[in-house]
């Protein structure tokens, strides 16, 4: 039996023997010889739980299916102690193979978490977390599905499920890329239009970019074709062991650009870690540029997320964050720099140099957000970084769900996403239009974290909740006795200014705990922050404080996302009228002691003292 330290980089599954074979693509960050690894979990099943009319009949009904297994098991749905089934599967495809023909029996009520991607279920299962320390028990084999074990890749078959380990701040090689193209018919063309500049830089030190002309300049290497343009690149990703590799809307443009030009030059984009080519995965309406091992992140969908902006362009961002302007040529310029050589050609490489400098400089800067967002919410580096923030949130509670032993809601249908969509509109929060004119010596009143605070302290969840009906009744589906049996008591209850929707002030809801523990712990971190005296660690601190913040502020919106699992309108609702509430009664004390209210908005108000 052998032991294996590797930072978890990547996971999918693939099918040997007609059983899935869960792959963890990592790397060894200790030691002398340090390897990559794909290492093996032939033992892990899909499941789905069933929520059962009658336990014993949809038991003996199921079993006809011929599933691996079924347990009874005792599980919490909103905070309930229930009976449920969990059937368990041989191949992961089985799931929506099976899923309609189970729902067909009568003593059937409902299926859950059959929406939950298998190797995502293997993550948070095994309570691991990409782009973080684990510890691996098993043994070399020799080869897996006709990828050999070599110097470039160890194969690892586990004996036991992983086990995560403590991760200290870790340095990866981050290359950044970027093509330029002759077009002198406008929008480049795959098909005719041939790859002239390939810009390459790295964390590591190496900034250039790869042509066939050169004009003398030291950063430039000269190859003779466009073919030994992609063939340097591919060399240059992998004698220097990359880790990340990072574009501006690469995803859209630079891969599949060249994915085209390298099939017609017969060229395999063979840059995963066993071997594969390039590969695109549906994400939403696009497609994403992916490789096993190696990870992919298009700066381009980052920085949507990160910051607000008029437009996204490279030169628009670049400036944002560093306050410098980029070399920049237009588009539809370049191939005329490139045909009149001289000073427009020395230009022309100067700009490609300059595009993967300030890309490379925007991921040092931006990424550790993501990569602690990866660890903290525990997806892929590569899904975070395409993920909507409340997407983010919702995966971070899915996992949350696990450890708490709760069954996880299925995702809304289309028909209940447009119902919802269609009928269901909150106010929002409050605000006031800004007063017209030139206001001095103002004093600003903010709420920190006024929407996450109000979750915690009103207890607002969909498992603590009485919805109250038009006709005055309200909906029992909640969570413990006491409040299940409507205790007259109102002290028991937090009870909705404007809409009367009450929540049980015990126990506590499953978001407010959650985010609860979120709060706590950023505030932990920063008075680590504090205390700390290394300012290496300061900065790894405040990194991880900011994602928590993110991640926090997040929460509140997503209860009236018409996609998210947990999704309540009267959660939603119930949050921005405190906020109203809370926003205009502190603005009425502020008056009563002189302040006049120059503009709101959502949680603070500006204000100027009026002396009388």
């Amino acid at each position: 039996m052998e032991k294996r330290k590797i930072i978890l980089f990547d996971v999918d599954y693939v099918t040997y023997n007609e059983k899935p074979v869960v792959r963890l693509f990592g790397k060894e960050k200790e030691g002398v010889n340090k390897k990559t690894i794909m290492a093996l979990d032939f033992d892990f099943q899909p499941y789905i739980y069933v929520v059962a009319n009658d336990v014993e009949v949809a038991k003996k009904e199921i079993s006809e299916l011929n599933p691996v297994s079924i347990e009874i098991v005792t599980k919490k749905d909103f905070q309930v102690e229930s009976q449920f089934l969990k059937v368990i599967f041989n191949h992961p495809q089985d799931v929506p193979k099976f899923r309609d023909e189970i729902r067909k029996f009568e003593s059937v009520g409902d299926i859950r978490e059959y929406d939950i991607p298998f190797y995502r279920r293997y993550l948070i299962n095994n309570n691991i977390f990409p782009m973080s320390m684990i510890e691996l028990n098993g043994e070399v084999i020799s080869s897996f599905l006709g990828i050999e074990n070599s110097n470039d890749l160890e194969i690892f078959k586990l004996s036991s499920y992983p086990q995560p380990l403590k991760t200290s701040n870790m340095d990866f090689k981050i290359l950044s890329f970027d093509l330029e193209v002759r077009n002198p018919d406008g929008m480049p063309n795959s098909k005719k239009d041939e790859i002239i500049i390939l810009g390459i830089s790295t964390n590591t030190g190496i900034n250039k970019v790869i042509s066939t002309k050169t004009e003398g300049l030291d950063f430039v290497e000269k190859v003779d074709s466009e073919k030994e343009i992609i063939e340097s690149f591919i060399k240059t990703v992998k004698e220097n062991d990359i880790d990340i590799i990072v574009g501006y809307n690469s995803d859209n443009f630079d891969f599949p650009y060249l994915r085209d030009r390298a099939k017609i030059h017969d060229i395999d984009l063979d840059l995963s870690w066993e071997g594969s080519n390039l590969n695109f995965l549906n994400r939403g309406h696009s497609k994403a540029a992916t490789f096993k091992g190696l990870i992919h992140i298009d700066l381009y969908l980052v920085m949507r997320r990160y910051i607000s902006l008029d437009r996204y362009t490279l030169e628009r961002v670049y400036f944002e964050l560093f306050d410098e302007e980029k070399i920049d040529i237009p588009g539809y310029k370049i191939w005329e720099f490139w045909d009149n050589e001289g000073q427009e050609l020395k230009n022309l490489l100067h700009y490609a140099l300059d595009d993967v400098i300030s890309t490379l400089k925007i991921a040092e800067m931006t990424l550790p957000l993501s990569l602690e967002l990866t660890r903290i919410v525990g997806q892929p580096f590569f899904d975070i970084t395409r993920m909507a923030t409340g997407q983010q949130a919702e995966w971070y509670l899915v996992r949350k769900a696990y450890e708490y032993d709760e069954i996880i809601p299925n995702k809304p249908s289309g028909e209940q996403v447009s119902s919802r969509e269609k009928n269901e509109k909150n106010i929002g929060g409050y605000v006031k239009e800004p007063k017209k004119g030139l206001h001095e010596n103002l004093v600003q009143f903010d709420f920190r974290s006024l929407y996450p605070s109000i979750i915690i302290s009103k207890n607002i969840s969909p498992d603590v909740l009485l919805k109250k009906l038009s006709n005055g009744e309200y909906v029992k589906n909640i969570v413990s006795e006491q409040i299940r049996d409507r205790d007259p008591n109102l002290d028991n209850f937090n009870i909705v200014p404007s809409y009367n929707h009450k929540f049980g002030k015990k126990p506590l809801g499953f978001i407010p705990s959650v985010i609860g523990n979120i709060l706590s712990e950023r505030i932990r971190i920063k008075k680590q922050v504090k205390n700390s005296e290394d300012e290496t660690e300061e900065k790894v601190l405040n990194v991880q404080q900011q994602a928590l913040k993110r991640l926090a502020n997040t929460m509140y919106g997503i209860y009236g996302f018409s996609r998210f699992r947990w999704y309540s309108f009267e959660c939603a609702e119930s949050i921005t009228a405190w906020g109203r509430d809370y926003i205009q009664e502190t603005i009425k004390k502020a008056e009563e002691y002189g302040f006049k209210t120059i503009y709101a908005d959502t949680d603070g108000f500006y204000a100027k003292y009026i002396d009388t």
